[in-house]
């Protein structure tokens, strides 16, 4: 009886720990992630049905319903981190859902059909070919699953406007060849790896070219009849979001997301206002050092002009920007004390995509991939990409910007939720980026004053982001003044200015994030500078930037405060 009830009691202590806080956290990290993993399962480039967005919609405002029944202030920071976070992650899935985002998957420069150019890796081994096949096979399912969608949208005006889409036939004409060898989803079959057998190599190849002959070529005919015999005719004049169903709200909707923060456009487009003027009075600093005789406005189109700052060729640009990658390279111990063990590559971005692209973009991989992680420089229109803006750029896209920081973010230790290890808010990464631009002078990699203005034309392009990304959307900007502002005050090359211009009218509120992000990390390195003052270590403040992973702008501010406090009460004892 005695061992019967000791039994008893030990059963109830292992009941009542299932069923604290932290196990009850823990269990609905667990369903999420699980989910995550399996629903995909059938699909190898992703469910796109309607059914399965509403199902997905379901399963998250559950999860949301049961988070909110509990008391987050008896979680330690890294439960209240994972609580806050999957959250925020759950409340965006039914925030486009309420406002069906998944019926407009097309940007300017990007898209359903193009963003399949990301699948196109090398191979390294049968089963990596043998799954790429898989993905090849399941491109027309996947496009019809997504024209199906758009559909829905065009039908009730959420279609984009037609005039983000100048040259996009690029983003599906190059996929349509008469030999599957000269297809560039054919690439990775060139250069199969060694340890497959000449037999083996000749099957997959066959295979390929087969898959490619009767499914991708044909679908991507389909794409091309799809856009320019149905959605072309079928966009919208007006170019802002609010003219569109409910169109105000949802740019509201991401403006929170986007910025993690509770900000008006009227708020966010007066923060612009005020660093652009900031900003063009150190470029005008600028223009007197270099004893430039003209205008602001005569020197920036001197720089674009001018064949001094242009590579001459691709190779010229991509040795450029892999010097300053060295260079920054060098320079990171002394700035961090936890490095990424994942290393980066520079490589050009793949002529398919590259007329639409921008001028340089970060593409990470997964923890278990043999690949690295690829810094992609836009070699295309090589008049439009300026070399004074390489070091700002590399800073950004590499390190010690975004390979940096989502490599350690994949990189946390197995305590961190995984979820969490794949989050990605643009609000801090992509103000991590921008802030790592700033970083960089420290660093010494900006070595004259043309590689400065670059610097300053990099955070001005943020800047004035928050004017034109606002003035379309809410302030009935046409298309016009928003690239008159741009090109007014940026030394962006005019085709950027263009290009940037489509992504912020097809993409609405995504680049708040960039400036909105850097403010506040700045913000909070000038007051732990002052708080702490002889005491302040940048090596150990961009530990507390980052050893959690990616966390939303609220959370980041209450890191830095509670660093802060601590350590002045250490030293006070």
């Amino acid at each position: 009886m005695k061992n019967f009830l000791l039994v008893c009691v030990f059963l109830l202590l292992i009941g009542c720990q299932k069923n604290t806080p932290k196990q009850h956290l823990n269990s609905i990290i667990e369903t999420y992630q699980n989910h995550k993993e399996n629903e995909n399962q059938d699909f190898p480039l992703g469910d796109y049905r309607e059914l399965s967005f509403e199902k997905y919609a379901t399963f998250c405002d559950s999860l949301l319903t049961e988070l909110n029944t509990m008391d987050s202030t008896l979680f330690n920071e890294d439960d209240l981190i994972s609580y806050t976070l999957l959250k925020f992650v759950l409340n965006e899935t039914l925030e486009k859902f309420k406002f069906k985002s998944h019926w407009n998957p097309i940007l300017s420069d990007a898209g359903f059909h193009s963003s399949l150019t990301y699948q196109v890796r090398p191979i390294t081994s049968k089963k990596g070919a043998l799954n790429y096949l898989k993905k090849l096979k399941a491109i027309p399912d996947y496009i019809d699953q997504q024209t199906q969608l758009i559909r829905k949208g065009l039908k009730v005006g959420m279609g984009q406007p037609l005039v983000i889409f100048k040259g996009y036939e690029s983003t599906y004409d190059q996929h349509i060849t008469s030999t599957a060898e000269e297809n560039f989803y054919y690439s990775p079959f060139l250069d199969l790896p060694a340890p497959l057998t000449p037999e083996e190599k000749d099957s997959l190849q066959q295979a390929a070219k087969k898959v490619l002959l009767e499914e991708v070529i044909p679908t991507f005919k389909f794409v091309k009849t799809f856009f320019e015999e149905e959605y072309y005719p079928n966009t919208r004049q007006t170019i802002g979001v609010s003219e569109t169903p409910n169109g105000r709200a949802y740019y509201q909707s991401r403006i929170n997301f986007y910025t993690t923060e509770n900000l008006s456009p009227e708020e966010i487009h007066q923060k612009g206002l005020d660093e652009v003027k900031r900003i063009r009075a150190q470029m005008q600093a600028i223009v007197q050092e270099v004893n430039f005789k003209g205008t602001l406005k005569e020197f920036i189109e001197y720089l674009r002009t001018d064949s001094q700052f242009y590579a001459k060729t691709p190779e010229e640009l991509l040795k450029h920007a892999r010097n300053i990658s060295k260079k920054l390279d060098e320079q990171l111990p002394r700035y961090f004390k936890t490095l990424p063990r994942k290393p980066y590559g520079v490589a050009p971005v793949p002529d398919a995509i590259a007329p639409k692209y921008t001028g340089g973009r970060y593409i990470g991989t997964s923890p278990d991939s043999t690949d690295p992680g690829y810094y992609w420089i836009n070699t295309y229109n090589l008049p439009s990409r300026p070399l004074y803006v390489i070091p700002s750029l590399t800073a950004h896209e590499a390190v010690p910007g975004h390979h940096l920081q989502g490599s350690l973010n994949q990189e946390l230790p197995e305590s961190i939720p995984q979820f969490r290890r794949n989050l990605y808010l643009s609000a801090y990464g992509e103000g991590w980026g921008l802030y790592c631009e700033f970083l960089a002078n420290e660093m010494g990699i900006y070595t004259n004053p043309y590689e400065h203005f670059g610097k300053l034309t990099y955070e001005m392009w943020r800047a004035s982001r928050l004017v034109v990304d606002t003035g379309m959307h809410v302030f009935g900007w046409t298309r016009e003044q928003a690239v008159e502002f741009m090109a007014d005050n940026t030394a962006l090359s005019l085709h950027e200015v263009n290009t940037e211009i489509d992504r912020y009218i097809s993409w609405p509120g995504q680049a708040l994030s960039y400036k909105i992000g850097e403010l506040k990390i700045r913000e909070l390195r000038v007051f732990a500078e002052k708080e702490l003052g002889s005491q302040f270590d940048i090596r150990e403040f961009h530990e507390k930037i980052l050893e959690k992973g990616t966390v939303t702008l609220s959370l980041l501010e209450t890191r830095i405060v509670n660093y802060v406090n601590t350590l002045k009460k250490s030293n006070l004892n």
